[in-house]
């Protein structure tokens, strides 16, 4: 448990304390709140890649995995695209809906800012990828009885419901430590894509509007060290 966490929550229950007259101001505004630590940030190397998409090949999660790898979205944005977002005859895909989780149910919410609602390119081999996977799902559905449509998930759970994003991540971390990759978290594909970018020579300014950041600035600062010589 963190000291950030443990002066959020003292902090609430003195601001309770405060409204019902026990006390006359809140002893934690007299003070700075702690910065939240931020985990290190993890970026795999091709040849790490590889071994990630080879461990996982046989998964139900390698399609959100792969694809994660290749766009550099974010968990909720990968689980918040239907096919309607998918345009595979451009090469294109917007970011219109993210799915959160909270007080343990799935909800779908438009992106936090207009940055982040964004269209980006799929590379050729991505846009093959997502052409061969929907024509998996469309033969799965019919299997069922059903149609696939164009407000389908894109990456739905085993039960064609909402991923639930914790059920992701949890099998994700299996995937990546059978990988040895321990204590690699799926947002780690996300810094992952961004390091493989540099490392391509892609312009700074195409990789931030990928990312869906608020400046080219804060994505060449936040992967300085990919940069540096």
């Amino acid at each position: 448990e963190s000291i950030h966490h443990r002066h959020r929550v003292l902090s609430q229950a003195l601001k309770w304390a405060v409204k019902q007259g026990y006390l006359g101001r809140n002893p934690c505004e007299l003070v700075d709140a702690p910065s939240p630590r931020k985990k290190p940030m993890r970026t795999l190397t091709p040849g790490e890649v590889e071994v990630l998409l080879d461990t996982a090949r046989d998964s139900y999660y390698y399609p959100v995995i792969y694809s994660a790898l290749s766009t550099g979205l974010r968990e909720a944005e990968l689980l918040g695209l239907t096919w309607r977002s998918i345009d595979l005859n451009m090469m294109s895909l917007s970011v219109n809906q993210v799915l959160y989780k909270r007080d343990g149910i799935c909800l779908f919410k438009e992106p936090k800012t207009a940055h982040s609602q964004r269209r980006i390119a799929m590379t050729p081999k991505l846009a093959l990828f997502l052409r061969e996977y929907r024509a998996e799902r469309e033969r799965l559905y019919r299997e069922l009885g059903k149609e696939l449509t164009l407000d389908d998930l894109v990456f739905p759970s085993v039960r064609l419901e909402p991923l639930n994003p914790s059920v992701l991540t949890h099998n994700f971390a299996r995937i990546a430590k059978r990988a040895g990759l321990n204590g690699v978290r799926f947002h780690d594909l996300r810094h992952s894509f961004a390091s493989l970018m540099f490392l391509r020579g892609v312009k700074p300014k195409v990789i931030s509007e990928a990312l869906g950041h608020s400046s080219v600035a804060f994505t060449t600062v936040s992967y300085t060290h990919l940069t540096l010589p």
